[in-house]
């Protein structure tokens, strides 16, 4: 966040910059020069773009560094009255990923398996939450204290939610 602070000033600072230059050979090769509000509203005009493009580049350079084995299986995007740019075309600000390197099995449950699901927000840190998916039955469970595991695989204290066919999370990590 501070970073992205750092270069919207930046971008408003080489704005007016480039606005006085601007105007300094202006000044010298014609004797007229540009208005002087016209300076403080480029820097706002950079600042503002500057911004979007931060929020619009977000998802797409967060995905380009995830490793190989992560599979984005749900975006979500924002819009929101105080960005009306978001009415035009909405940015993902937040998604989630299954890291597939990390699926477990056990031998006598082949069926169930144990995934690491990694939730991703624009202003958020990083959450990592292990999901047990049942492939047979279409449900999953976030893993939480409450849950045990038995020595033949079954698992108690699991709060199951049923999944819909074309639930992403379960999709990817039962087809591994």
């Amino acid at each position: 966040m501070f970073m992205t602070l750092v270069a919207t000033f930046l971008a408003g600072i080489a704005a007016a910059g480039l606005v006085m230059l601007l105007n300094h050979l202006l000044g010298k090769t014609t004797g007229r020069t540009l208005p002087r509000w016209f300076t403080p509203i480029a820097a706002g005009a950079a600042m503002i773009v500057a911004t979007i493009s931060n929020e619009y580049g977000w998802y797409s350079t967060t995905r380009s560094n995830l490793p190989d084995e992560f599979a984005i299986v749900q975006t979500v995007e924002s819009q929101a009255f105080y960005r009306p740019w978001t009415y035009i075309k909405p940015f993902v600000d937040r998604f989630v990923a299954v890291d597939t390197a990390s699926i477990r099995t056990h031998d006598a449950q082949p069926e169930m398996r144990l995934a690491d699901t990694y939730f991703y927000g624009r202003w958020a840190p990083i959450n990592k939450i292990s999901v047990l998916a049942d492939c047979a039955n279409g449900r999953r469970a976030a893993l939480m204290d409450a849950i045990t595991f038995e020595e033949d695989g079954t698992v108690s204290g699991a709060d199951w939610i049923a999944a819909p066919q074309d639930d992403p999370v379960l999709t990817t990590i039962c087809r591994g």
